[in-house]
């Protein structure tokens, strides 16, 4: 019979929040590269200028949408607040995973899909809500609940909407550069008073490629961090709850699930990203990888 290679829920934890501070690196320097390069060409005041203004655009739009996620997600579903007493076994299982991990106890919603799926929100612990279908609730055992709700608070411990906010300014503001910059080539006449010996037409195919290249690449980017951060919530589950089985039996379940069909501004919250596409442009890693890792711990 062949030994399974267990993995260390601990170490898995370390080595994915390790993973997405890499990739978000990755980000920084692209977004670095491509504000020297354009700098260089344009004039430093020049793009200074372009600097703020996308700095600004990006962030009331961000911090608009991380002070309101929970509220919008909610409203975007159309979920009702979960009744205590209807819902008592899930408010049950809430708080003694709260009790377990020393979270305050998020707010419950219940959205009417019969789907198996749930999603956290909210910008930290205190306010944070947590939602599931009512297809969770009717067709999940207290056990494979038990798993969805503590991969969910995973997600609100771990700061994952924070970091996710994070990523999204970073990769707003490399689009919305690259956007300004290559409409002003369009407009202005770049340089033309430059000498071309130094450099000055290296660095503007270099731009220009950047400006072309970058927002696709810092997109693929933000998706594989998106995908490490639920590798690691399905790590911190099984620290909640000492055991993957739960979490396993509800991924099967949901793998063998009807896909549900919800807006595709609040799909990558789900525990399992409905409309799957290929891995490399979802947010969620395949349910086969996650099961097959959970299996090993």
């Amino acid at each position: 019979m062949e030994e399974i290679n267990r993995l260390s829920f601990y170490n898995e934890i370390k080595k994915n929040k390790r993973q997405s501070f890499l990739l978000i690196s990755i980000i920084l320097i692209f977004f670095l590269a491509l504000s020297y390069s354009i700098a260089f060409i344009i004039g430093g005041d020049y793009f200074f200028f372009i600097l703020i203004i996308g700095i600004i655009i990006s962030l009331v739009y961000i911090v608009a949408g991380y002070y309101k996620s929970a509220d919008i997600a909610i409203a975007s579903v159309n979920a009702k607040k979960a009744d205590t007493v209807k819902y008592r076994q899930y408010h049950n299982i809430v708080e003694g995973l709260c009790l377990a991990s020393g979270l305050p106890k998020p707010k419950l919603y219940v959205m009417e899909d019969s789907s198996i799926n749930a999603f956290a929100s909210g910008r930290d612990p205190a306010n944070a809500v947590i939602c599931v279908t009512t297809g969770s609730l009717e067709k999940l055992n207290k056990a494979e609940l038990e798993g969805v709700l503590a991969h969910e608070l995973s997600h609100i411990a771990n700061y994952d909407i924070r970091f996710m906010t994070l990523t999204a300014v970073l990769v707003g503001l490399i689009a919305i550069i690259s956007e300004i910059f290559l409409r002003s080539l369009f407009i202005t006449s770049i340089g033309g008073n430059r000498d071309s010996k130094n450099g000055h037409w290296i660095f503007l195919a270099i731009g220009i490629a950047l400006a072309i290249l970058a927002p696709i690449i810092v997109m693929l980017v933000q998706l594989a961090i998106s995908r490490k951060r639920e590798y690691g919530a399905d790590s911190s589950a099984v620290k909640f709850m000492r055991t993957p089985t739960g979490l396993i039996g509800a991924l099967k379940k949901i793998k063998s699930n009807s896909e549900m069909k919800v807006s595709g501004a609040v799909a990558p919250l789900f525990l399992s990203k409905p409309n799957r596409k290929r891995e490399w442009f979802s947010t969620h890693p395949p349910l086969e990888d996650r099961i097959k890792r959970l299996e090993r711990m």
